[in-house]
């Protein structure tokens, strides 16, 4: 399999896998909205994310993090700016992992993707790693294809833990 170089995050946020990407992939209106809710938080509306307050389904849109077209928080990553001036194609690279940029990454999942991610790649190249990404993301019980961070599959409803 040859990865699609704009999928190989430096933050070990495999893009093939993303909610953003794949909403946008399959222009599911209904899973945007979805998106939108969880980035504004919820009834808070406070935002998970820097800048989420307005966010609108016509910002999910992402062709992976080193593309083009990315979505308006991977315009702002402060580790792809950092791997960027390091000159690095990503953390797994980097001495200094994890750094503040990890420890403050400001949502808990991929958070703990990245931790685990970096590692992987480190230890068994990018094209295993893509590979694995891939292949992680699949309800056990269905076989349905799912995205990073579901908790639940939208085929057969099973409770899901993959990251």
């Amino acid at each position: 399999m040859t990865p699609n170089p704009n999928f190989t995050s430096p933050c070990g946020l495999y893009c093939g896998v993303c909610a953003i990407h794949i909403a946008d992939r399959d222009n599911n209106e209904k899973f945007k909205e979805r998106l939108v809710g969880l980035y504004k938080g919820g009834v808070s509306g406070k935002g998970t994310l820097p800048n989420s307050q307005e966010l609108s389904t016509a910002d999910i849109h992402c062709q992976g993090c080193l593309s083009d077209d990315l979505f308006m928080h991977c315009k702002q990553c402060e580790i792809r700016d950092c791997t960027s001036r390091k000159g690095l194609a990503g953390c797994h690279e980097c001495d200094d992992f994890p750094c503040p940029h990890i420890d403050n990454f400001s949502m808990a999942v991929g958070k703990k993707v990245i931790l685990r991610s970096v590692a992987h790649r480190r230890t068994f190249g990018t094209e295993k790693w893509v590979e694995d990404e891939e292949a992680r993301y699949f309800c056990p019980e269905c076989g349905n294809k799912v995205f990073r961070g579901v908790v639940k599959c939208n085929q057969c409803k099973t409770k899901l833990d993959l990251d």
